[in-house]
């Protein structure tokens, strides 16, 4: 069963990323504080639901977080700062919309950077953990995932609706022959032969 705060007696927000790996699309980020002593043992790690139930779940979250919100960085600002930066900034971008300020945060992975003056821990598996980075990362991969289908539709022939942007084999294949499109990150090694082949 996933534990229901780390910080004791603060409002505790929970931060996770969703499309860190991917080659195309935006990074989006998920921050969701719930209620103290809140239970559900539907929710779990985004990646570990079927796309059916993380997009029940995320309507549960959203009934029932205090606050929520998603955060999103662009391809051409990955392409800027670096993904790692970028998804730390999607997170930081999730905080500053909560509609209630939270005095402690979460967050998944092993990597953050200082948000405002608050206290944090990265906590590494953290959404099988912890209901709100659960949450959030519910969030993260929901709303990522209905930004790429929106985006398959511009761009049919990369499978987006398949892969999501992650780096199959259809998708490289899609790259080598009809080139990039302004939603792939420039600075990712685009076709897996640990070169930048492109001339962007």
């Amino acid at each position: 069963m996933l534990l229901s705060h780390y910080y004791e007696g603060l409002v505790e927000a929970g931060c996770d990323e969703a499309g860190r790996g991917c080659l195309a699309g935006s990074v989006f980020a998920g921050a969701v504080i719930l209620p103290p002593d809140y239970h559900n043992d539907e929710l779990n790690d985004s990646k570990k639901l079927t796309e059916r139930r993380r997009n029940q779940l995320r309507e549960v979250v959203q009934r029932d977080a205090v606050a929520w919100a998603v955060g999103i960085v662009t391809p051409e600002e990955i392409d800027r700062i670096n993904i790692l930066n970028a998804s730390i900034l999607a997170m930081h971008r999730a905080l500053d919309q909560l509609q209630l300020r939270p005095e402690a945060v979460i967050v998944d992975g092993n990597r953050f950077k200082p948000y405002r003056d608050l206290p944090y821990t990265t906590i590494v598996k953290g959404d099988g953990k912890y209901l709100a980075i659960a949450a959030a990362s519910i969030l993260a991969k929901t709303y990522r995932d209905d930004y790429m289908m929106r985006l398959a539709e511009e761009y049919p022939q990369y499978d987006w609706k398949g892969n999501k942007g992650y780096p199959t084999k259809k998708h490289r294949e899609a790259i080598r022959q009809y080139g990039v499109t302004p939603y792939h990150r420039k600075s990712f090694n685009l076709i897996g032969d640990g070169q930048l082949s492109f001339d962007f």
